[in-house]
């Protein structure tokens, strides 16, 4: 499932390409006919990211959408990337064919100047030219957004609907904070997730995974950052103490923005150089522990450990992370 930094990625391209445009809302698929035709003809007013969830505004309604795991947008046209998300390294990626959790994501050399293109943004990205303009729809297109020059087709997503402000809020309030959402200070976001995570006894690397704590956090960022806090994925929050707690949110905004203008979840402290292009060339080389069961920690030499906590995969150094 994509993760936070991806998702605002999305939203800038979105806030570079298609904000301040009138556009045709439509849905080849047929599942979104009704919402789309709510939003067909208006102009897209603004586009915003909260953790995991994408909103678009059309006069005042929203167009929210979760890509859950299968999910992604394919931006055709005339594309201009966002000057925030610069390119990382001067090639595709040797894993372009990626698999589960976003180990793979591509920047976004793809893009470059405007020109026509296509480019996929969900768990990876990849690019490609185009030759016709539209394009027709490929596969079960939910949502299709174009405008003169620019078109962005929905796949998959867990959530496509149209709310109204109440909707956005409500949906706000639900969600625990994001660095990057501007809905509060950054103070008033630190201090709101301290607050969240130290009140439950539950344990941290559940907690860390819990949307309503923070949003945008998963499986890889969840155990890279536990590792490179040195905290035991079974510590209770409330164990957690404010200034630890504190530490993790910098941490996670540090990571974020680094995801945020690399598109790649780049995780081990340190990077320059040769090691810098070959965790942005390899997954293998850019993260501490994650997908590294059995492997070598690497601070001590510890086999790094591999167990399910609500259901999701967690990996960790029983060692550094006592």
């Amino acid at each position: 499932m994509p993760e936070g930094h991806t998702i605002h990625r999305i939203a800038r391209q979105f806030s570079a390409n298609f904000v301040g445009r009138r556009a045709s809302v439509t849905s080849p698929q047929g599942r979104f006919a009704v919402g789309a035709a709510e939003l067909d003809g208006q102009q897209m007013t603004d586009a915003r990211a909260v953790g995991k969830h994408l909103l678009l505004q059309f006069g005042g309604d929203w167009l929210h959408v979760h890509l859950g795991i299968y999910g992604a947008w394919d931006f055709s046209g005339e594309i201009r990337s966002d000057a925030s998300l610069y390119l990382v390294g001067g090639k595709a990626s040797e894993h372009t064919a990626a698999g589960a959790d976003g180990e793979n994501e591509d920047s976004l050399h793809s893009i470059g100047a405007p020109r026509k293109s296509r480019v996929r943004m969900g768990e990876r990205e990849t690019g490609a030219a185009l030759t016709t303009w539209p394009p027709e729809p490929v596969g079960q297109v939910r949502a299709r957004i174009l405008t003169e020059t620019t078109l962005a087709d929905l796949r998959g997503p867990t959530v496509c609907e149209v709310i109204d402000d109440d909707g956005m809020t409500a949906l706000i309030q639900r969600l625990g904070p994001d660095p990057l959402a501007p809905f509060e200070t950054h103070a008033q976001a630190q201090r709101r997730f301290v607050d969240r995570l130290r009140r439950s006894r539950q344990p941290v690397g559940q907690l860390l995974m819990d949307q309503s704590v923070v949003a945008g956090i998963g499986n890889i960022y969840r155990a890279e950052m536990l590792f490179r806090a040195r905290m035991s994925p079974h510590r209770p929050g409330a164990k957690v103490t404010v200034e630890e707690a504190e530490s993790l949110w910098r941490d996670w905004v540090r990571l974020l923005k680094i995801g945020v203008e690399t598109g790649l979840m780049l995780t081990m402290s340190g990077l320059r150089g040769k090691a810098k292009q070959d965790a942005i060339d390899n997954r293998e080389d850019r993260h501490w522990v994650y997908k590294r069961e059995g492997l070598p920690c690497r601070v001590c030499g510890t086999a790094v450990s591999l167990e399910t906590m609500q259901q999701r995969k967690l990996y960790w150094c029983p060692s550094c992370q006592q």
